[in-house]
C-alpha cells in the first residue's frame, strides 16, 4: 500500500467555554492514500465541515497533530506552508458562492497558476487553463470568457474541480460536492471525481451526509457524529452489516422502494430515536474491531 500523504492524528477542536462548550471535533484519526477515496459521513452539525477546515488549516487543533507526509507541519516555516497549500485543495459544497461573480472563468483557472507557478508566461497560463477545462470536459472556447453566473450548477462544480487541479494537487477534500447540484448532473460531477482520483492518484476525501453516493465513490468510510467517528472500515462491510446503533439509525434513513411510507424500520421506534442519538454523543474512547477493516467505538454502558 502507499504511503500515506495526510493523516489526522488524534485531532480534536472545540468551540465556546463553560456550559456552552461544543466538541466539534473528538480525537478524530484519518488517513489519505494516493487513488484512494475516504468518505466521511453524518448528518448536519456532526463535525464533518470542521474536520475539512482542520485539514485546510482553517482551524488550529486544540489536540491531536495533522501530519503531511508523515511529519506534522511548523507554520513558522512559509515555504512547507505553501507547498502544502499547493498539495491540499478544496472542493466547495456551493457552486454559487465559490466562485468570484466578477471575474471571469480564466481569471479563476489563473489566479491559482500566478500564486503557485510564478514562473509561468502569460500564454503557458493560458493553455494550462484550457487544458483544465477540457479534464473536466468543458469547452474551453465557449467558457474562458464567461462569468460564473452564465454558467449552470454543474458547470460550476465542474469549474472549481478544474481550479483545484490547477496547482496539481495531492489531496482533494470535496465537502458536500453535489448537494446544491440537480439530482440529473450529480451523476456526472461524481463521475469525474472518480476519474481524477484513478488518473492522476489523487487522494480523495469525499463528504457527504449521502450514502448512496459515498457507496459510489468510496472504498472505505467513516460514520460520524457529534464530533467523533463511531464507526469505520470497509465501505462494503459498513454499510451491509452496520455495528454501532447510530450507523443502524442513519441507514434506516435511507429511503428504501421496497418499505410503504408509513413503517417503521425495525429497532428505530421513535421513542428509541433519541435515546440512541443521546448515547451516540457521548465520549466513546473505546475501539473494538468487529470485522477486517471494520471498527466501532462501542456506547459505554
Amino acid at each position: 500500500m502507499s504511503e500515506p500523504i495526510l493523516q489526522l492524528d488524534s485531532v480534536s477542536k472545540i468551540f465556546g467555554q463553560g456550559r456552552g462548550l461544543v466538541h466539534a471535533a473528538r480525537n478524530v484519526s484519518l488517513t489519505l492514500t494516493p487513488g484512494r477515496t475516504l468518505a466521511l459521513v453524518g448528518e448536519s452539525g456532526s463535525g464533518k465541515t470542521t474536520v475539512a477546515r482542520l485539514i485546510m488549516r482553517e482551524y488550529v487543533p486544540d489536540g491531536g497533530r495533522v501530519l503531511y507526509r508523515g511529519a506534522a507541519l511548523d507554520a513558522r516555516d512559509a515555504k512547507a506552508v505553501k507547498a502544502y497549500r499547493s498539495a491540499v485543495q478544496m472542493v466547495f459544497q456551493d457552486p454559487f458562492a465559490s466562485l468570484n461573480p466578477t471575474h471571469t472563468i480564466r481569471y479563476h483557472l489563473e489566479r491559482p497558476l500566478r500564486l503557485h507557478q510564478r514562473q509561468l508566461s502569460a500564454s503557458e497560463r493560458l493553455a494550462h487553463a484550457r487544458e483544465l477545462l477540457e479534464r473536466v470536459k468543458l469547452d474551453p472556447d465557449q467558457l474562458l470568457a464567461k462569468f460564473p453566473h452564465e454558467l449552470s450548477g454543474g458547470q460550476r462544480q465542474r469549474i472549481s474541480i478544474a481550479r483545484a487541479l490547477a496547482v496539481n494537487p495531492q489531496v482533494i477534500v470535496a465537502d458536500e460536492p453535489t448537494s446544491m447540484l440537480d439530482v440529473s448532473v450529480r451523476l456526472g460531477v461524481l463521475n469525474l471525481l472518480n476519474d481524477m482520483r484513478s488518473q492522476l492518484g489523487l487522494a480523495l476525501l469525499y463528504i457527504t451526509h449521502d450514502i448512496a453516493t459515498a457507496r459510489f465513490v468510496a472504498g472505505e468510510i467513516m460514520v460520524m457524529y457529534a464530533g467523533q467517528v463511531v464507526e469505520w472500515g470497509d465501505t462494503e462491510s459498513v454499510l451491509n452489516n452496520p455495528q454501532h446503533p447510530y450507523t443502524r439509525l442513519l441507514l434506516a434513513a435511507v429511503p428504501d422502494p421496497d418499505r410503504r411510507f408509513a413503517d417503521t424500520p425495525p429497532g428505530t421506534e421513535l421513542e428509541s430515536i433519541e435515546v440512541i442519538r443521546e448515547q451516540a454523543a457521548r465520549p466513546q474512547p473505546e475501539t473494538r474491531q468487529v470485522g477486517d477493516n471494520h471498527f466501532i467505538r462501542p456506547i459505554p454502558v
